[in-house]
């Protein structure tokens, strides 16, 4: 694919690599843009945010479809498939969460973290260049420059979109702090754990309880967005293999061989990246129950 950079020759690998990593950015005024700092604030990466609300409405609806058309009789593959999952969920649930009444909105929230990240991670199993490559004719064709047609696919492999999960985790803990302890049993549980209900500790306790919130919340959302950044990477490097190919069919010829590596890498990865993905999903699942469990136990 094209980049800015690319000269008469054509992309190089790194020159490709760097257009595959680059999002299709905007302004809060709808404003082409580039980030150029770590955090920035003043944009956000318009593929991650339209990828995962287009997957988490057909998650919502796939789910909402297997609960409408369940019957009580031999259930189909779907109905099963999702009834397997939401068991699964549930005896997690009651292993971590202990009151019944804050299953019923903690397990069907646990079981929708599950299907959408999963979605998301899915992603990556498309071709590279796929969706990238129609929209950068898309693109072209309303007269715009197609070199600046950014866009990545994985909504997870973005960690705008990771952090955000996790610090949604952590709003719905503190909710259930507040709502099993009451604010001053949550603040004095702040001030008094975890060294002890001594004043001249309070200072320490409360920095401590900070701390222990965002170290949380931020290895949360980086465990995922690191595992699926490097499959994806991953995945490109694959590409490449298969790029330089060209289909020659001279076994004598370099490039003849690195196409062999490309189909066996993309195939032996992709099966690989099935588990990957699906733990991926497991574990954050699996967090968001654990930390809401830790919401509703006392120091």
């Amino acid at each position: 694919m094209a980049t800015e950079n690319v000269g008469a020759e054509g992309p190089n690998a790194g020159d490709y690599i760097v257009h595959h990593l680059q999002h299709l950015q905007r302004d809060f005024s709808f404003g082409s843009v580039k980030q150029t700092s770590i955090v920035d604030f003043s944009l956000f990466n318009l593929d991650s945010l339209i990828y995962s609300v287009i997957l988490g409405v057909v998650g919502c609806f796939l789910l909402w479809r297997a609960a409408r058309k369940a019957t009580s009789g031999v259930p189909g593959r779907f109905q099963a498939a999702v009834e397997i999952m939401a068991e699964m969920v549930e005896n997690q649930a009651k292993g971590v969460i202990h009151n019944a009444t804050s299953r019923k909105l903690v397990s069907p929230l646990a079981l929708t973290v599950f299907f959408w990240i999963f979605a998301m991670n899915a992603m990556d199993m498309l071709p590279v260049d796929l969706l990238p490559n129609l929209w950068q004719l898309a693109y072209g064709a309303a007269g715009h420059d197609p070199h600046h047609a950014y866009m990545r696919v994985v909504p997870t492999a973005d960690l705008s979109t990771t952090l955000g999960l996790s610090v949604s985790v952590l709003f719905v803990c503190l909710v259930y702090n507040v709502k099993i302890k009451g604010v001053g049993g949550w603040a004095h549980e702040m001030v008094a754990a975890p060294f002890g209900d001594h004043w001249f500790l309070y200072p320490i306790n409360f920095l401590m309880q900070v701390i222990e919130y965002l170290a949380k919340t931020i290895s949360h959302g980086m465990r995922l967005f690191g595992n699926m950044f490097a499959g994806e990477l991953v995945f490109m490097l694959i590409a490449l293999m298969g790029g330089v190919w060209a289909w020659q069919f001279n076994p004598l010829e370099g490039g003849f061989w690195l196409g062999v590596g490309h189909v066996i890498a993309g195939s032996v990865w992709s099966i690989f990246h099935i588990l990957v993905i699906t733990l991926q999903a497991f574990i954050f699942m699996m967090l968001t129950l654990i930390y809401v469990g830790q919401a509703h136990e006392s120091h």
